[in-house]
């Protein structure tokens, strides 16, 4: 199986504005993102489908992404972070969690331009979170 391009981030192969990270996942800003802070959470292994991660996997993926959703919800102004699992694009299983003020901003046809600069400071404010929880 050829490296999904997440894969290569987890290898330090293709640069990410990293929030957090474990042994088994990372998170990371959605660099074509439908919001300010969309975040995209992994597990480290490359398994393509969501559902065919094993259970243990699975919850610890989700766990993961609660506590950096809380990260993210604490620095992005937002009524409450919404989850998406696409799975289409990228064969590496991924959740979106995205800071949602209204229902367009889970519309991935919609996506908003950052510079590096927001970027990096948008990252650096939510490690910071996720780091003092």
């Amino acid at each position: 199986m050829e490296a999904s391009i997440f894969t290569k981030i987890v290898n330090g192969e293709i640069p990410a504005y990293k929030l957090a990270e474990d042994d088994r996942y990372l998170a990371f800003l959605d660099v074509f993102p439908t919001t300010k802070g969309h975040t995209l959470v992994i597990p480290k292994q490359q398994i393509d489908y969501i559902f065919d991660l094993d259970d243990e996997l699975y919850l610890g993926l989700m766990a993961f992404a609660k506590k950096v959703a809380a990260a993210v919800e604490k620095v992005v102004p937002c009524k409450r972070i919404g989850v998406a699992v696409v799975g289409i694009e990228v064969p590496h299983a991924h959740v979106h969690l995205i800071p949602l003020n209204s229902m367009q901003d889970m519309n991935f046809g919609n996506k908003k331009q950052f510079s590096k600069e927001e970027f990096e400071e948008v990252a650096q404010k939510i490690r910071a979170a996720y780091d003092a929880s």
